[in-house]
């Protein structure tokens, strides 16, 4: 159905520029669709019910990462709900954002398998922790600042994907914020500083 002349379209709230700002709108966002949640369920604290707000055992979700370490979460709290609703996708979220999140991580663990920086690593650990001379001459953080650079840039590229997925589920997850915080004014949405 059209309109003609009189309609008011609803305008679009003005997102922030700043990746702070963008953050604290998701985390403000988030932290009404919990409340609400823990609310309806009758778990609000302090604190509140960890099953109601984390979810219960067993995890549903998780993600090897790289460097050998699982992360697990679960599907059932009013977290997950949360995460639902701003991204979409709670699992294809969690997945991209673990995995984002670590990305220095794992270029950090590829450090390793470069024998220079193994050597490196082995006089380091010959030092006593108190002894700075010992510690300058392993030459570990000198290697380190000029590898993990390298490194970093060769697991972005072989991340690509997951970053361009972390990056489509933030930017909607941005937009359902300021929707919902221009809906449901909170004291951080009323003073909000969309720069």
């Amino acid at each position: 159905m059209l309109c003609a002349g009189g309609c008011a379209v609803s305008p679009q709230p003005e997102l922030p520029t700043s990746e702070p700002a963008r953050s604290d709108l998701i985390k403000a966002a988030q932290q009404l669709l919990v409340n609400r949640c823990l609310t309806a369920r009758g778990a609000v604290g302090p604190p509140p019910q960890e099953g109601a707000l984390f979810g219960t055992d067993p995890a549903e979700l998780s993600v090897k990462l790289a460097t050998g370490h699982t992360v697990r979460t679960h599907t059932d709290g009013c977290l997950a709900e949360a995460h639902r609703f701003l991204y979409g996708d709670q699992a294809r979220w969690f997945r991209t954002e673990v995995t984002v999140n670590n990305l220095r991580a794992e270029a950090q663990a590829r450090l390793a398998e470069d024998p220079g920086y193994r050597a490196a690593l082995a006089r380091r650990a010959a030092c006593d922790d108190q002894d700075a001379a010992c510690i300058g001459a392993s030459g570990l953080q000198e290697l380190r600042d000029r590898l993990e650079p390298a490194r970093l840039a060769e697991v972005r590229t072989a991340h690509r994907a997951d970053i361009a997925t972390y990056d489509q589920l933030r930017d909607r997850a941005l937009h359902r914020a300021a929707q919902l915080l221009a809906a449901h004014p909170t004291p951080h949405a009323k003073g909000h500083d969309p720069s």
